[in-house]
């Protein structure tokens, strides 16, 4: 019988037992590590009694065995049961695997239960992690805290909100950046949040409201602030100074050497405190919430910068280990997510010719679908 390896199988140790881990098909199943081994003759199509022949050195009946049982787990599979999702499964997420597919579908369908005051109550048993981060000794500036002038009407600043990649280099005054910073990551209020205690709102959707994200800011051309990296201390409403040795030139190599961040006024970037989003959510679809956080972070700071007259430009180019050793943070309990940067734009945004029938004739504008029957 033609037999052929899942393409969606991870193996790892966990405690004392070794796992294979079906991604797709979200099943687990321990097994002897020599499985392993068994599963690599099935890379493609092969003939299961040839595979016996293949593993030199051990025993044909206990090789056909363990053949017989990862093909019961569905770990080994024949063409009717590889079917279409191998091929499309590679067609689809090929470039990206397997890292993209196996963090998506390992976090399907994930099980939702409604949290009983039982439940919260033993989720915080050992403790609740902090809702604000400070750095004690670090030297710090107190920032000004006047209102933002959003004044601008929404549609005019939604539709006027471009990402900007040049910059006059004037410095953007206090004030103006005193007011982004409280806008996008200063509380908007406090609620009780039962055993999780007082938890803070923003002006960002955050899963939960458990806040995990931090920003660290990187200031080039501020007025009345000296240029370094400062953690931004969202209790006081300060900058915390982590260090005063980075330069653009090593913010834009962290950053694939983007002329924006090289050129813009400061660079804000957040991080996750992972235990203030794990301590109620245990699944690890969480992940997902927590990268859909710094999303609604990074629009909110696009439309406030926008609405205050800054150009905003944001990216995920960026060298995580390089940018954790920056800020000081050991990329374990936190870790960075996303790079935003602003100044003052050169101009409306980059110029772009409006599509015509050249561009659209070259544009597949929909795909045909078909509704599945039974």
């Amino acid at each position: 019988m033609q037999l052929r390896r899942a393409v969606t199988l991870v193996c790892y140790w966990h405690h004392d037992d070794f796992v294979i881990h079906d991604y797709l098909r979200r099943t687990t199943t321990v097994f002897d590590p020599v499985a392993a081994e068994i599963l690599s003759l099935f890379d493609d199509w092969t003939d299961s009694e040839q595979a016996v022949k293949n593993l030199d050195g051990c025993d044909p009946e206990s090789v056909g065995q363990a053949i017989a049982a990862l093909r019961e787990r569905g770990l080994l599979l024949t063409p009717k049961e590889f079917g279409a999702d191998g091929g499309m499964l590679e067609r689809a997420w090929g470039t990206w695997a397997p890292e993209a597919d196996m963090f998506h579908f390992a976090t399907r369908d994930a099980s939702f239960e409604e949290p009983t005051p039982e439940s919260r109550q033993e989720r915080v048993r050992e403790g609740r992690p902090a809702i604000f981060k400070n750095y004690p000794g670090a030297d710090r500036i107190l920032l000004p805290r006047r209102p933002a002038r959003l004044t601008d009407e929404f549609g005019k600043v939604l539709y006027t909100r471009r990402t900007h990649r040049a910059f006059t280099g004037e410095p953007v005054p206090l004030d103006v950046f005193a007011a982004l910073l409280s806008t996008v990551f200063g509380p908007a209020g406090f609620i009780d949040a039962d055993a999780f205690g007082t938890l803070m709102l923003r002006t960002s959707a955050s899963g939960g409201a458990r806040h995990e994200l931090e920003a660290y800011v990187a200031v080039f051309d501020v007025t009345g602030i000296e240029s370094g990296v400062y953690h931004y201390n969202v209790l006081e409403h300060s900058l915390e100074l982590l260090r005063q040795d980075c330069s653009r030139e090593h913010a834009a190599r962290l950053c694939a050497d983007q002329s924006a961040i090289r050129d813009a006024a400061f660079v804000v970037f957040v991080t996750a405190v992972v235990e203030r989003m794990a301590v109620k959510y245990r699944h690890p679809r969480a992940y997902r919430v927590m990268l859909m956080n710094a999303g609604h972070f990074g629009q909110t700071f696009a439309l406030t910068a926008t609405a205050l007259g800054l150009g905003p430009f944001q990216t995920a180019a960026f060298n995580d280990s390089g940018v954790e050793q920056m800020l000081g943070v050991d990329g374990m309990a936190e870790v960075a997510l996303y790079a935003l940067a602003a100044g003052w734009p050169t101009g409306p945004g980059p110029a772009r010719s409006p599509a015509g029938l050249e561009s659209f004739g070259r544009t597949v504008l929909c795909t045909e679908s078909t509704v599945p029957r039974d």
